[in-house]
């Protein structure tokens, strides 16, 4: 038998195809309400170099950057873990510049997408600040602490499912032959609904069943703008990988979660950086690249246990 709640879920998806409105449209203006019911504020940020860094702030206490990877925005990305970290601690959540709300007039590449978290962090006058990363996301923490050798405002750092500069040309082979593409940017810059499937499909361990309206609106709203911008910071990433091999490796301590069955950045991966930079690692069974998504109470409980003691 049906239930009421299916029969309603059904009547709207119809009326919604009939009237044109946008169901991924509807779920972001949940999402968004139910983050403002919750006290967050969405605010923006002018940005030195031209363009708009668009950030969710809500919660009290020692504060805390969540930075999104590649695809998607802050909300898409961290919804359920801010609601429940806003409870202990002030959670800052940007959309990364060519993402979301956000956008630079700046060249499209690592160090644009650094400074412009370290002018929000400047802005609001963070000090002992916690940051918690995914995928691309990790790598603008990796420049930010090595930015922390000589300004130490960052406290401790949680990196997940993210190799930072330690990922090799071999690596990246590897990764284009798994998912059947010619280069890292047609895997990660879909450019259509279909290639936008092979994403989900390489993200997640069991992606939900995607209707081909479902899939246009997501790529639409998501990811048929800065195409540009986006291919290039994806092909700058191996100079920037050179340049942060480089650097000293920073002291600040960190944490690093990953999937067990991550096809994105395989788990070797986080083995090997765990003891390059000498950092725990947290391997979350049966889970893939997505983990924020797939596995939000956990990664809230390995965040919040590692910012509140020194160890697991």
């Amino acid at each position: 038998m049906i239930s009421n709640k299916l029969k309603l879920f059904t009547l709207f998806i119809c009326i919604s195809l009939l009237s044109g409105c946008s169901l991924v449209r509807w779920q972001i203006d949940s999402a968004e309400d139910h983050l403002k019911s919750a006290g967050f504020e969405q605010r923006s940020l002018a940005l030195e170099e031209g363009g708009t860094l668009s950030y969710w702030r809500g919660g009290k206490g020692q504060p805390l950057l969540l930075i999104h990877g590649f695809g998607g925005n802050a909300v898409t990305t961290w919804k359920n873990e801010m609601f429940e970290l806003s409870k202990d601690y002030q959670v800052i959540a940007p959309d990364l510049t060519w993402f979301g709300d956000s956008f630079s007039a700046g060249e499209a590449n690592l160090a644009t997408q650094t400074q412009a978290i370290w002018q929000l962090v400047d802005e609001l006058q963070l000090e002992n600040v916690n940051i918690a990363s995914i995928s691309y996301g990790g790598f603008i923490t990796f420049n930010m602490l090595n930015n922390n050798l000589q300004d130490d405002r960052i406290n401790k750092a949680i990196i997940i499912a993210s190799p930072g500069p330690y990922f090799s040309d071999d690596d990246l082979t590897a990764l284009n032959q798994r998912f059947a593409v010619d280069s890292p940017e047609d895997f990660f810059v879909p450019k259509n609904s279909d290639e936008l499937r092979r994403l989900f499909d390489g993200i997640l361990v069991a992606p939900k069943m995607m209707p081909d309206f479902i899939a246009d609106q997501i790529y639409q709203t998501y990811f048929s703008a800065w195409h540009k911008q986006k291919i290039a910071m994806i092909q700058s990433l191996q100079s920037d990988r050179d340049s942060l091999l480089e650097m000293p490796v920073t002291p600040t301590p960190t944490l690093l979660i990953w999937g067990e069955k991550d096809r994105v950045f395989p788990v070797k991966n986080g083995i090997y950086l765990s003891k390059k930079i000498q950092a725990p690692l947290v391997v979350i069974p049966n889970t893939g690249h997505g983990v924020t998504n797939e596995q939000p109470e956990m990664v809230v409980h390995l965040i919040k246990t590692f910012i509140e003691s020194d160890t697991l």
